[in-house]
């Protein structure tokens, strides 16, 4: 392998897990591939530029399969089963196929009445038992999105804090041990609640998860393996990035209040301040890192085969050669141009929850500005601090009504 600067995010741009943007803006603009040392501790080539992150995101040479590293050996390579963000083709095209009989867009079209019947419960229980602030995250950004897909998949309302705990400390990026312990206790609970499904009547209108232990038992077409990474990237990724996204489009509309005043003038404007929401601070920094399968060339760059590729959303979403004046947080852009963002990712690997993800917060956000018409950020109480994580996502956002 070439050697070849590396430049360690952490140290070369201190304030990283806190704000990545200036350190994207900084390496764009030296071109679109650089060699880094991760917050993990991994070197990687970081894919930065929106032509070459697209692209690499549907590029058949660039895997999912941790067996393409060259740094890979007997470690097993999974954390929690397998899923289709660690597969390619043909096994990702079964398992992806699986899922969306299931996650149909009826389905998800059916759950806006229960959507905005939960966001009215958690709007009460916010006034219920303080005058006047609350903690956004916590109280509604958070649990809005785990009700739903726990609903969904069948996740019983007492067990949804621990299962909070465990994916915040999975997709944490500062204490390894942690995330370790939290990993284990998560795989316990979801081989349980598997096998609770599996008791259920085969015959008995179930939920999501129900159905899909009724695809192995029945058609034999997931493996036990693939059935708890299945159940783990569901729920996770079904509340992780949601939380993220309402969380993080609140605390920029407080920030920017003449959009904050047009949203509240035009609530038709809902759709595109999503859009702009994800295009702005994409719920995950990152796709899920990539392997190229051979020797290649990527965006000018000479890669050997077997090396880590991380290819930045959230990097491309703010490039200068796609998007007019990128680090200016703007609702009314023109909705062509934004649903070009890539924050749910590109090519086959593409969010299947996006809908879900896009309905929740198009929901939430009408909902909670409709509640408090002089809501703002609650200067007396701690900052809103972003969480040290590849998801972008505030731990605390105190607001003020």
């Amino acid at each position: 392998m070439r050697i070849e600067p590396i430049t360690e995010l952490t140290t070369a741009f201190p304030g990283f897990l806190t704000d990545p943007h200036p350190a994207y803006r900084a390496l764009r603009a030296q071109g679109p591939v650089h060699r880094v040392k991760m917050p993990g501790g991994e070197t990687v080539r970081l894919v930065l530029g929106y032509d070459a992150v697209r692209t690499a995101l549907a590029d058949p040479r660039l895997r999912n399969d941790i067996r393409h590293s060259a740094e890979f050996d007997d470690d097993g390579g999974y954390a929690i089963g397998l899923n289709m963000l660690q597969t390619d083709p043909p096994d990702h095209t079964r398992l992806r196929t699986l899922v969306a009989r299931e996650f149909t867009a009826r389905r998800i079209a059916h759950l806006r009445p229960r959507i905005e019947h939960i966001c009215a419960e958690l709007l009460d229980d916010m006034t219920a038992d303080r005058a006047d602030r609350a903690d956004l995250v916590n109280d509604y950004a958070f649990p809005l999105p785990i009700t739903v897909i726990s609903e969904l998949l069948g996740v019983p309302a007492a067990d949804r804090a621990a299962f909070r705990g465990w994916s915040s400390d999975i997709v944490a990026v500062a204490d390894a041990e942690k995330a370790g312990a939290a990993a284990v206790a998560m795989t316990g609970y979801l081989t349980g609640l598997i096998e609770d499904k599996r008791r259920q009547a085969p015959d008995e209108d179930g939920d999501l998860l129900h159905a899909l232990v009724r695809t192995h038992d029945q058609d034999d077409h997931l493996t036990p393996e693939e059935l708890l990474g299945m159940a783990f990237l569901l729920l996770v990724a079904g509340h992780e990035t949601t939380a993220n996204l309402i969380s993080s489009a609140v605390h920029h509309l407080l920030r920017h209040p003449d959009q904050l005043a047009a949203l509240r003038a035009d609530p038709a404007l809902v759709d595109g301040t999503v859009e702009e929401a994800l295009r702005y601070e994409p719920p995950a920094q990152i796709a899920a890192y990539r392997y190229n399968a051979e020797p290649m060339t990527l965006a000018g760059t000479a890669l050997d085969q077997g090396e880590r590729v991380v290819l930045g959303l959230a990097a491309a979403n703010r490039d200068p050669d796609r998007f007019a004046d990128p680090d200016r947080f703007d609702i009314h852009r023109d909705p062509a141009v934004n649903r070009a963002q890539i924050a749910f990712s590109h090519g086959i690997h593409h969010c299947l929850g996006a809908p879900l993800a896009r309905l929740e917060t198009a929901i939430a956000l009408p909902a909670l500005l409709s509640r408090f018409p002089d809501l703002a950020l609650d200067e007396t109480a701690d900052a809103p601090e972003w969480r040290p994580s590849l998801l972008r996502g505030l731990r605390n956002l105190p607001v003020r009504w």
